[in-house]
């Protein structure tokens, strides 16, 4: 979506709301840059101190990030994300952790109730792109593929509150994930390939309890890895200042 030309009245928050509609529909997508100052005053029409309120606004929000020496960062898509964020930074990843456990398991009995045809087929090839990320060895685009497959999920179960918030959630465990994948792979982990086939398959048979169960399966064993990690222990569970893991060894579940 191109940016407009704003109107001489309310100007900072018409440029707020171009920038909130720039975000939520993701032309500026979580993580990357947004546009140079000189390029947004340009785009707008509007002078510097215009543009410059409108992003400290969105700052304040949360919905931005501003890096010295870099430049400014999308950090949620909408201001109910970034007030998860900054309750989720208070949080310890556990905790966190076992918010998003109750919501998947509610996701996959809600799927298994609700899901469509076309839900079935987007699971399916999430789940076939998990399994192709998992062969390819790589920790982020194994991290990226499971958390697409459990959101494929989340949104089968066709309530937007929890699919939003579900993905709140995993977004701000993203690093701790990787962090606990980069360590040696427990075998009962690696058979994670079957447990998910198997969330999959109950709610292709709109089979809610199996759904639950199988879900719970991988959900008790990723707590576990989670417990024994350093990176969740209390000295360190803040989910702010979890370190980002390098990008070697064979990942495994989340």
């Amino acid at each position: 979506m191109p940016l407009r030309s704003a109107a001489r009245t309310n100007l900072v928050d018409l440029v707020i709301a171009q920038m909130e509609s720039l975000i939520g529909d993701g032309e500026w997508k979580v993580g990357e840059k947004i546009p140079a100052e000189p390029l947004l005053v340009e785009q707008l029409a509007v002078g510097r101190n215009t543009v410059r309120e409108a992003v400290r606004a969105l700052v304040h929000t949360g919905m931005l990030e501003p890096r010295q020496g870099d430049g400014t960062y999308v950090r949620a898509d909408s201001d109910f994300g970034a007030a998860v964020q900054r309750r989720l930074r208070r949080a310890g990843v556990l905790e966190a952790y076992e918010v998003r456990a109750s919501l998947e398991r509610d996701a996959a009995r809600y799927a298994a109730e609700r899901r469509t045809d076309e839900d079935l087929a987007t699971l399916r090839a999430a789940l076939a792109e998990r399994s192709l990320a998992w062969e390819s060895g790589n920790i982020t685009a194994f991290v990226d593929a499971d958390m697409a497959f459990h959101r494929t999920v989340a949104d089968a179960a066709h309530n937007s509150v929890l699919a939003e918030l579900y993905g709140h959630l995993s977004d701000a465990l993203r690093t701790t994930v990787q962090s606990v994948i980069g360590a040696p792979v427990p075998d009962s982990v690696r058979h994670q390939r079957e447990g998910h086939q198997a969330i999959v398959d109950a709610i292709e048979a709109r089979d809610p309890e199996a759904a639950e169960a199988a879900v719970l399966a991988h959900l008790n064993e990723g707590m576990a890895a989670l417990r024994e990690h350093p990176q969740t222990r209390p000295d360190t569970e803040a989910l702010g200042d979890t370190p980002h893991s390098d990008e070697s060894g064979a990942p495994h579940h989340e």
